[in-house]
């Protein structure tokens, strides 16, 4: 079993932060107290939670410079880029402010003989495992609305970003926040797992890769738990005959290749229209040549190193198998010697690449993308549709109208117009395939961490 979590940050390859695992007994004992809270925290008025939830999402927005140079270190993202708390507080806003009709009753009538209606009811202990990459507005996806709603709720993070629970837990506190309520943990695989097992949690929410989503339901499987699963992604973009080109080569290209290429609906895939296709590659290449690859306390840099030297590899065996299959690279590596054969990884996109090449296919989670032609809607469609995955896609157009025909027939979560690697918290965040199930943020996403309890009420005097 493993006693400590380590955190290697891909800066330096050393350790940066570290702590020890909780060990069964006492994570029981956590659960008891979350859920003796839970409890008392479901009775106090709507109002009153989300006051306190406001109050400490702007207490963690204080941490400021603090956090971000503390991102840099645990998984490379550039402190130029700032933070995450602008879409944190975008995301916890929207849901507070649409909680009171989300978690409205639905009345269905109230007359003289009948009370009838459909209220939510919180599920209880929400078990929140959140990834690294964009960790912070991640977790408050689920963190946020989930406390609203009425739950108590657990947050185990990452050991990329192993600060990062500790950190929104200690500004929740701080801001009013029972302790029992919103706590973090720290648990190994085994753990975690039997934790599920015992159905010790009433909802789980995970972010992360499909080995781990498959583990989760293996490990709940029986116990009725339900689950919300965003897994990988393998995102398409589509660029039109009629697109404005230097917009979409920018949107694209940024959402590529920001974060070392590590977002979850990140562009991993472009298919242009024969008639752009040679100018959209070349002004593509133009825009990601002139990215500065470095250490990511740099403020020159513009793209870091990737979270770890594994995630980094696999990205590197993407890009060999393609090459041998045909693909060329167009991304001079000489313009990056930081590029180290470890974590820092220069950006590349390939052109000449098929569906028989596993970067097309599988997914990179780094900065590379491959970019093919396509002759008409049909064959982009089929080529979009050719994958496992479905969370976004991206389509580039000045058509409303063809970009939702193209739309509806796309197997995918999200679709967009003329943007890119953003989450809308209005819209309900969701995927299909094996990008998993359920869905975050909007009325749904309130939907999805409270219960329906109906009231059937006949009045008899």
């Amino acid at each position: 079993m493993t006693n400590t979590l380590r955190c290697i940050s891909p800066i330096d390859g050393k350790v940066f932060a570290e702590r020890p695992v909780i060990s069964l007994e006492d994570a029981r004992a956590m659960l008891e107290r979350a859920r003796a809270a839970q409890k008392d925290w479901a009775a106090r008025p709507l109002a009153e939670r989300i006051k306190l939830v406001q109050a400490g999402v702007e207490a963690l927005g204080a941490m400021g410079d603090e956090v971000v140079t503390e991102l840099a270190h645990m998984m490379g993202r550039p402190v130029r880029y700032g933070g995450e708390f602008g879409g944190v507080k975008e995301r916890a806003d929207y849901m507070a402010s649409i909680a009171e009709s989300a978690l409205a009753p639905i009345v269905t009538e109230d007359s003289a003989n009948f009370e009838r209606r459909i209220e939510r009811e919180p599920h209880g202990v929400v078990f929140v495992i959140a990834p690294w990459n964009y960790p912070y507005m991640t977790a408050i996806n689920t963190v946020s609305p989930a406390l609203i709603a009425g739950n108590a709720v657990i947050l185990k993070h990452a050991t990329q970003t192993l600060l990062v629970g500790e950190r929104m837990v200690r500004a929740f506190v701080e801001a009013g926040i029972p302790a029992d309520l919103f706590q973090n943990i720290f648990l190994d695989h085994a753990t975690s797992e039997a934790l599920i097992a015992e159905k010790s949690f009433d909802f789980i929410n995970f972010t992360g890769s499909v080995g781990g989503g498959r583990a989760i339901e293996r490990a709940a499987a029986g116990t009725f738990t339900p689950l919300g699963l965003e897994l990988g992604g393998k995102d398409p973009g589509y660029v039109m005959d009629d697109a404005d080109l230097d917009w979409a080569v920018d949107t694209l290209m940024d959402g590529a290749l920001f974060n070392s290429g590590q977002c979850c609906c990140g562009i991993e895939r472009i298919y242009v229209a024969e008639t752009l296709y040679d100018e959209f590659v070349e002004k593509a290449v133009a825009w990601a040549s002139k990215l500065k690859l470095g250490n990511p306390l740099d403020a020159e840099t513009t793209i870091g190193p990737m979270a770890n030297t594994r995630f980094a590899e696999t990205v590197r065996a993407q890009i060999e198998d393609a090459m041998k299959k045909g693909a060329r690279g167009l991304v001079d590596p000489a313009l990056f010697p930081a590029d180290d054969g470890g974590a820092y990884l220069a950006p590349q996109i390939l052109v000449d690449v098929n569906h028989d090449m596993e970067v097309m296919r599988e997914e990179s989670f780094g900065p590379v993308v491959g970019i093919m032609p396509v002759k008409d809607d049909e064959e982009a469609i089929a080529l979009m549709n050719d994958c496992k995955y479905g969370l976004t896609a991206s389509l580039w157009t000045n058509d409303p109208e063809r970009a939702a025909r193209i739309g509806a027939q796309i197997e995918t979560g999200t679709v967009f117009m003329n943007r890119a690697d953003y989450l809308d918290p209005s819209l309900c965040w969701t995927g299909c395939k094996e990008t998993g199930r359920g869905g975050a943020l909007s009325v749904i996403g309130f939907q999805n961490l409270t219960r329906p309890k109906s009231y059937h009420f006949r009045k008899t005097k």
